[in-house]
């Protein structure tokens, strides 16, 4: 991967690397497209950024106790719940990584990505804040600089994170990940995807472990599951990069229905996987750990997914977002540049 620099432009600079009064910092979420589970036995898998959920942090000096402000908590930093464990340890290491003193600054963020729903909002906020710090510092960050501090949060949310919401919450290009090694893919698709949130909180430890009894239980079956998860994966590729967006969504689909046998599905996710497909839906699966969280539907343009979304809501889904594939940017400018 070629170093890149994460940076933001603010017109309040003096000059190169001079301080300023505040600093701005956008990440977004992220959605695992294909490969979820698989990859832990070597699999690839495709995550795509969402410009349609932006993250937003703002650092800001002012005097007084290092301190937070969002809708789940605001006041010191050292006393923030348990919940923001993994963005407080990010912000910790940023500081100390340029020099910042922990206290004298007031950070903000603003989201409206969900918490423990698989879409990447503990590594968003953690991206988002390191960037408004290093803006605030007159800094920028390397790629991997960013990466490395978005990991230090990320360790304490996941234990052992692979990395692959750390890198996709920090890009604008869809990402191919296998065996710890990340690139950016092609995208030319031109379809709308909506985003279904089942109200219910996914439970990745949970659905891994059972992935793992399932394979211990049918080792011939659990096998051909993976494999044929790993095979969807690559034809997505090109799908992607040829705009084949009925492809696309079969194999969606194709793919939920290998999650489900794995035990990486729930009724709620099933459900609204029915609903999305009878709503005229290209195809649908879930997103990310499963066992709840979101899904994933597709849609061919922009009628038919506030179709499949108003049929989604129907159905039971806390929250619907629609999303433009080829949405590349957030609404916001960005703070950083696409992987490469």
């Amino acid at each position: 991967m070629r170093s890149r620099t994460i940076s933001s432009t603010n017109p309040r600079s003096t000059g190169p690397g001079a301080p300023r009064a505040t600093g701005t910092g956008h990440t977004r979420a992220k959605a695992i497209l294909v490969g979820e589970h698989a990859v832990v036995y070597g699999e690839p898998a495709i995550a795509l950024p969402l410009a349609s959920l932006p993250m937003r942090a703002v650092a800001r000096r002012e005097e007084g106790p290092l301190s937070l402000e969002s809708v789940l908590y605001s006041g010191r930093l050292a006393d923030a719940p348990e919940q923001l464990a993994a963005p407080v340890a990010a912000v910790e290491a940023t500081l100390d990584h340029l020099g910042l003193p922990h206290r004298d600054i007031v950070l903000a963020t603003e989201s409206t990505i969900p918490a423990a729903r698989g879409l990447g909002s503990s590594a968003a906020t953690a991206g988002a804040l390191a960037l408004a710090l290093a803006d605030l510092a007159g800094r920028t960050l390397t790629a991997q600089e960013h990466f490395d501090l978005v990991q230090v949060g990320e360790r304490v949310a996941h234990g052992n994170p692979s990395g692959l919401d750390a890198r996709t919450t920090a890009s604008t290009e869809p990402v191919w990940f296998q065996a710890g090694e990340i690139r950016p893919l092609d995208l030319a698709l031109r379809a709308h995807l909506v985003v279904a949130d089942t109200g219910v909180h996914g439970r990745t430890r949970v659905a891994v472990a059972d992935v793992r009894s399932f394979r211990d239980r049918h080792p011939a079956r659990g096998a051909e599951l993976i494999a044929e998860l790993g095979a969807i994966t690559r034809d997505v590729v090109d799908d992607l990069a040829l705009d084949r967006p009925a492809e696309l969504g079969a194999r969606m689909t194709r793919a939920h229905g290998a999650l489900a046998e794995l035990g990486v599905s729930s009724p709620e996710l099933d459900r609204l996987v029915g609903a999305a497909l009878a709503a005229g839906a290209l195809g649908a699966k879930l997103t990310g750990g499963g066992q709840g969280g979101c899904l994933l539907a597709l849609a061919d343009d922009a009628a038919s997914a506030g179709t499949i979304a108003a049929a989604l809501r129907r159905a039971g889904a806390a929250r619907t977002w629609l999303h433009r594939t080829d949405a590349r940017r957030p609404a916001a400018p960005s703070a950083q540049v696409p992987l490469g």
